[in-house]
């Protein structure tokens, strides 16, 4: 190694103190100003960012519109995007803007307080659902109101016009719904949906300081250029995964990943690959993480009102999880997250499986009493991070064990979750688990006995209902276990021990965490703490490890970055059309594209004039002011859409 001055041949000398001290605070300090949206009017986004989010014309979305699922659920519900457009759509015609009323009253409803329900359900009725009102709907019909009425008479539910929401989306989705396909919001929807699919790169973000490593590599903070949005990069070394053999895995996750949209899930956002890493880009979460929080912030263990709070969202994020036949396997503190609001979200999927409808698995993965300490299992990222384990557990070569049931080998399905919960909500009371004290060396043999056999001990710091509940998710017996039912978390909801918790606002995130981290924190190592990685030898890359890759490296997941394009205002500020309701020039089908501006070099070198090319087939009789298209003139124009930069 030969340092930076002029004829020395020694190895550079080790950093001295202050300079690591330097190091670390200005790499805070970019970081925190990242996370403030960099102080100008940009919010955080690059200069260039209308650019990067140009919509293609219509007419470069003509395939995208033909390979599109045609569903109503999909389209107009599930993507948040869609959802908007479609609301915008129904906007402009008062019948179906009644339609779009209703459900903004029966979602206020459902998130009142309960003793506002009773005289919101009340106004509800007698706008909507009585004939004589101008704002009836006869589309939910008079049965369902009748029956609205009389549940309002007897307990004004959170649920109570959960049966006049179905006939109505059956409505929506009906002739509203093709409508919507043929007008300027669709074609929109397409333009959106265009720049979603865009190739995702290593430009498309800004990198910044390392936050921890995990099993496969390290994980550092990073900003995409276009929107100013964060994120944690989960960096997979490729020649690391093949050398451990950890492909399975590393895949497992990142597709699980993608099916779950969790407000108290993490969720993953982009997966693309450089030459050497395959990248997640995972929510980030700057509060650090709860075994942090138990144990470093004064006496160990939380109040009352805190731990209600947290295991309430959990339980939310379990049942996100069970409801995609996916059981978590690895609930313990360092797995759960705060963000700078101070709700939680649970992380580090490797260990996640899902399981076929109806069936259950054997397997001994997770920690010790918790699933508790995996030894040489755990891949540590740091606090705030997720992290992604190595291998070993799922091949069971760890010394990895979890509730009884998975340490007598026995079949399962979802009640691990349900123990490692009884065992987080022990934790965050106790400050120590149930089944080890707190830096007690212990073997695995005897922690295994301890759980199958003893009874967990409660001091006076639990309440007779956090006794209860702990008891009840620590059963021994799976079938005798809290949330192992046929309601399973919907069971665990109504223990006495979350009575102050109105889950429809948790869920919808209107509830105020008792504790919010600083913001001028950085809960994770300094930068030269962080230990890093050996180079890995003796591994070369082949045509099998690009067919993974590509399995791997699929862009941008829609709903979150669809989220994101609502979040930071994207949309707000590009979804715009033309004077009047009309359509803009991008809509317009009469209105081709113009060409690409060529470089000084093209216009030099290029023997033709340019080589973009468009279809014949306009409708001259197409006036451009509408608020539809003809069904021809999906395969009018093609144009070839410019790389954003």
């Amino acid at each position: 190694m030969v340092c930076g001055r002029r004829g020395c041949s020694a190895g550079p000398p080790p950093p001295q103190p202050r300079a690591m001290e330097l190091e670390n605070i200005v790499a805070n300090t970019v970081l925190l100003k990242a996370r403030e949206g960099g102080g100008g009017k940009r919010k955080g986004r690059s200069k260039k960012w209308r650019e990067i989010l140009r919509f293609p014309h219509i007419s470069q979305c003509d395939e995208l519109r033909k390979g599109l699922e045609q569903d109503y659920g999909s389209l107009c519900q599930k993507q948040p995007i869609g959802r908007l457009l479609f609301r915008q759509f129904c906007e402009t015609r008062p019948e179906l803007l009644r339609c779009i009323r209703f459900l903004d009253a029966v979602a206020d409803y459902e998130l009142s307080p309960d003793e506002k329900r009773k005289e919101m359900g009340e106004e509800i009725i007698r706008r909507f659902l009585k004939q004589e009102s101008p704002d009836f709907l006869p589309e939910v019909g008079q049965p369902h109101a009748s029956r609205c009425l009389q549940d309002l008479q007897k307990s004004p539910c959170k649920d109570l016009f959960s049966s006049c929401l179905r006939p109505l989306h059956e409505y929506l989705s009906g002739d509203p719904f093709a409508d919507y396909r043929d007008s300027m919001y669709f074609d929109r929807f397409l333009q959106w949906k265009y720049l979603e699919r865009q190739s995702v790169t290593k430009d498309t973000f800004r990198q910044y300081r390392i936050l921890g490593k995990g099993g496969f590599g390290e994980v550092c903070a990073c900003q995409v250029r276009a929107t100013g949005k964060m994120y944690a990069c989960k960096k997979l070394e490729k020649k690391r995964i093949k050398k451990r053999k950890g492909e399975a895995m590393a895949l497992n996750e990142k597709q699980i990943l993608e099916k779950v949209n969790s407000r108290f899930v993490v969720s993953l956002a982009y997966a693309y690959e450089t030459k050497d890493a395959l990248c997640l880009v995972l929510t980030i979460m700057n509060g650090g993480d709860l075994k942090f929080h138990i144990y470093n912030m004064g006496n160990p263990g939380f109040e009352d009102e805190r731990v209600v709070f947290y295991a309430a969202e959990i339980c939310c994020g379990l049942q996100h999880l069970h409801q995609e036949g996916i059981v978590y396997r690895d609930l313990k503190p360092e797995n759960i997250l705060l963000d700078d609001d101070g709700h939680i979200r649970i992380s580090d999927l490797g260990l996640a499986i899902k399981i076929p409808e109806g069936e259950t698995i054997r397997g001994r993965v997770g920690t010790v009493g918790y699933m508790g300490e995996r030894g040489g299992c755990a891949g540590w990222a740091g606090p705030g991070v997720p992290v992604l384990r190595r291998a070993w557990p799922l091949m069971g070569l760890g010394p990895c064990l979890a509730a009884p049931e998975v340490i007598n080998n026995e079949r399962y399905a979802f009640s691990p979750d349900w123990w490692g919960l009884g065992c987080l909500v022990y934790e965050m009371i106790e400050g120590q688990s149930p089944f080890r004290a707190r830096k007690e060396r212990v073997k695995r043999e005897e922690v295994e006995k301890r759980v199958q056999e003893d009874q967990e001990p409660y001091s006076d710091k639990f309440s007779e209902d956090a006794q209860a509940i702990c008891k009840l998710l620590l059963a021994k017996d799976p079938k005798q276990r809290l949330g192992c039912g046929t309601d399973g978390a919907a069971e665990v909801k109504r223990h006495p021990f979350f009575r102050t918790i109105n889950f429809k606002r948790l869920e919808a995130g209107i509830m105020t965490p008792s504790f919010v981290p600083d913001p001028r924190a950085v809960y994770c190592k300094d930068v030269l703490d962080i230990e890093q990685f050996s180079t890995v030898k003796g591994v070369n890359l082949d045509q099998t490890d690009n067919d993974f890759y590509a399995k791997f490296a699929t862009g941008s997941v829609s709903i979150p970055w669809q989220n994101e394009m609502i979040e930071t205002e994207c949309f707000k500020d590009l979804n715009v059309f033309g004077p009047s309701g009309t359509r803009s020039p991008d809509l317009d089908w009469r209105q081709l594209p113009e060409p690409p501006k060529r470089s000084l070099l093209q216009r030099l070198f290029r023997r033709h004039p340019a080589d973009y090319t468009i279809g014949t087939a306009i409708h001259p009789s197409y006036p451009a002011a509408v608020n539809s298209h003809p069904p021809a003139a999906n395969s009018a124009c093609r144009a070839t859409a410019p790389a954003p930069s």
